[in-house]
């Protein structure tokens, strides 16, 4: 079975299924659920087998082993459910129950790196590189003192921002998420985020599924259309009450007026004056902290 996965919840189910594995003689006081041969077993069992036509053929795979059969477009619903199922599995075993998401820009370089930007705004934009690691690295010895079990950075596991959030965490001595996305000229997960906490995805509807399911706190830095959806999705899930109140934080004021007219759709009449107060401008790890420190979460809106 691959390294992180358990079968059970407790050290003597994963005993058990140790001794399962090795061929151990199941005792009377085993687990009822564990009484049948385990699934790794005859896909090791199938690998030893004769080399023939028969074994050989596509049909006769083991369909959990069968990466063609999976990949097949009836398959789609099963694989939404493995990406949904993977990560929240592996961040319950980890312990993690509260997260603080980082979204942000994959282009904004470090301060170090910004005479090399691809535009000046870009290179004006660096100083947000340096608040998001600073806000990551203040938050997550907050986290510690939890154990590392909330206040749990998670960014998008690339470069720029996202690099920062994790770069900081790691700095402080903790963990933190990356949930990457296969994306046709992007590199490798960013080396900050941890290694048993680094995901990747092929739905964007399920990777944003797993940046909110368990979020306390949402930053949004500088960015592009990806920082933009993400944005977006949360708030409207935020507007319609689909989603519980929460700090959400944006990361430079003149950026976001500038390029959203926030009045402009409260006068059009698209969204209600009191949507802008679902967001807070900050410009500072230490004035993002602070508006933290002292959330309290709203009522529920009358009606």
């Amino acid at each position: 079975m691959p390294q992180g996965y358990k079968r059970g919840v407790g050290a003597a189910q994963r005993r058990k299924a140790a001794g399962r594995v090795q061929g151990v003689t199941m005792t009377a006081d085993d687990d009822h659920r564990n009484v049948l041969r385990h699934s790794d077993q005859d896909a090791r069992i199938v690998a030893r087998e004769p080399d023939t036509p028969q074994t050989r053929a596509p049909s006769y795979r083991l369909a959990f082993t069968d990466t063609d059969f999976l990949l097949r477009e009836e398959l789609r619903p099963v694989r939404l459910q493995l990406e949904l199922l993977k990560p929240e599995m592996l961040m319950n075993e980890a312990g993690v129950e509260s997260t603080v998401v980082m979204f942000g820009g994959a282009r904004i370089p470090a301060p170090e790196h910004a005479a090399g930007a691809a535009t000046p705004t870009l290179a004006a934009l660096s100083s947000y590189y340096a608040e998001a690691e600073r806000f990551a690295r203040l938050m997550t010895a907050r986290s510690m003192g939890t154990g590392g079990r909330e206040w749990v950075i998670c960014t998008g596991g690339g470069p720029g921002v996202m690099e920062a959030g994790n770069k900081g965490a790691q700095e402080a001595g903790g963990t933190s998420i990356g949930l990457g996305i296969v994306l046709p000229h992007e590199q490798a997960p960013n080396l900050f985020v941890t290694p048993a906490l680094s995901f990747n995805f092929h739905y964007f509807a399920i990777r944003k599924m797993h940046f909110l399911m368990r979020a306390r706190v949402i930053t949004v830095f500088p960015g592009g259309f990806g920082t933009l959806d993400e944005m977006f999705e949360a708030l409207t899930l935020i507007q319609t009450q689909r989603m519980k109140r929460l700090p959400f934080l944006l990361f430079g004021r003149a950026f976001w007026e500038r390029i959203i007219d926030w009045q402009g759709l409260v006068d059009a009449g698209t969204i209600s004056p009191g949507d802008l107060d679902l967001i807070r401008f900050v410009e500072t790890a230490d004035e993002a902290i602070g508006i933290i420190d002292g959330w309290r979460e709203p009522p529920p809106p009358e009606g």
